[in-house]
């Protein structure tokens, strides 16, 4: 379920917004009244959707697309004077006075590309850090030089040790790495 901000300059207008979302089943994450509070919202959130209205006293729509993650789909809702700076490239537009239906279909139409902009990053292979390659490789040389194994044959023990205790790569080979030195102070 995607997570949902809710952002009016009037705290009426994201109340009543948030009770139409919710009520539709949709979990509304934070309701605020500036720009600044929906970025603070979005860097604690992994994605989510943006309903905002066109201009807050911090800044405008335009202004606060730009600095949103680009995991956020972003919903404009826009009076008939239009918007303030224009509409961003990225935002959904949808014109007032609103329509319910218009907006929960708007909902389930971010919603469905969140769910596939998710899966798809998590599709992506992970890049591991310099030091979680280095815990690896010394795992490796450990069960090289413990168990006589090949580099390769050392690589895949830990792969199907990671895959049968359900964790990654690097804590596998942690693990492995304080077995090892466990082993080496009861030897003294």
């Amino acid at each position: 379920m995607a997570n949902v901000i809710v952002a009016f300059s009037k705290a009426e207008n994201g109340r009543n917004i948030k009770n139409i979302l919710v009520k539709n089943g949709y979990h509304v994450a934070a309701v605020c009244t500036s720009g600044a509070q929906v970025l603070a919202v979005s860097g604690e959130l992994e994605d989510g959707i943006v309903i905002s209205g066109s201009r807050f006293e911090d800044m405008v729509a335009e202004e606060l697309c730009e600095d949103l993650p680009p995991e956020f789909a972003f919903i404009l809702l826009a009076g008939p004077k239009g918007v303030p700076g224009g509409v961003p490239d990225r935002a959904i537009l949808l014109g007032s006075p609103l329509k319910v239906y218009d907006l929960v279909s708007t909902m389930e139409m971010a919603a469905r590309e969140q769910e596939r902009q998710r899966r798809k990053r998590r599709s992506r292979p992970r890049v591991r850090t310099e030091a979680e390659k280095k815990l690896i490789s010394e795992a490796k040389r450990f069960l090289m030089e413990e168990n006589y194994m090949t580099e390769e044959e050392a690589h895949q023990y830990i792969q199907r040790c990671s895959m049968d205790n359900g964790c990654s790569l690097t804590k596998t080979a942690r693990k492995l790495i304080e077995m090892k030195r466990v082993s080496a102070k009861e030897a003294i």
